[in-house]
């Protein structure tokens, strides 16, 4: 159990950043419990696990990201005067590229010797992209290696089903921004988690930027 000990110098440091203690008593409730806030049926919690998921305090899946864990720590010490740990700038640029190199750069591919023809740019918007990936890394949920593994077995089932079917369904492959932000990976992570195995796949085309 998250036992906090606030004071008026915990209370001062509170507000100057902007937390309110009705946030502070539901992050509690969420570190401390496996219940589905997800679709709360009160509008105010729900607004209020909005602002703590656009803070950074969780994740979409309303669990306690290092920074909302580092604040109720802050909360729980003891010290004269306590102050809330700044947040640590992290530079995602190796991580990203790793994961960049990965995503095909069109919906044409060649494999088990058999080539397809595709019409769409898969790698697009590449800054925006980076940015994604830098809050998807920062919530805490999951690794660069899982978003990584994550993406090449989704390439090989739809690379593999081509072949079977002699249908390109790389087709359907979502630009790599689209992906993103629709949590694509989410189920591809769990099954990788579960104990999938992953072919090694080789992207293919140049990135387009539009």
């Amino acid at each position: 159990m998250i036992e906090l000990k606030l004071t008026s110098n915990h209370f001062g440091e509170l507000i100057k950043r902007g937390y309110s203690l009705d946030m502070i008593f539901l992050m509690k409730l969420i570190g401390e419990t496996d219940e589905d806030y997800t679709f709360s049926e009160n509008a105010k919690v729900y607004n209020l696990l909005q602002t703590i998921k656009r803070k950074g305090l969780c994740s979409d899946g309303y669990v306690l990201t290092q920074e909302g864990k580092d604040l109720l720590s802050f909360l729980s010490s003891t010290d004269d005067k306590p102050k809330i740990p700044r947040k640590k700038k992290v530079d995602v640029t190796g991580d990203f590229e790793k994961w960049w190199k990965v995503y095909c750069g069109t919906d044409s591919f060649e494999y088990k010797g058999k080539k397809f023809k595709g019409t769409r740019a898969l790698r697009v918007k590449k800054d925006d992209c980076k940015a994604e990936i830098q809050k998807i890394l920062k919530q805490g949920e999951y690794t660069i290696e899982e978003l990584i593994q994550a993406l090449k077995l989704e390439i090989s089932q739809k690379q593999e089903n081509s072949y079977k079917t002699g249908q390109n369904k790389m087709s359907y492959f979502q630009n790599s921004l689209t992906y993103l932000k629709q949590h694509t990976y989410e189920p591809f992570i769990e099954l990788v988690r579960a104990g999938h195995k992953v072919e090694e796949v080789k992207p293919i085309g140049r990135e387009v930027e539009i």
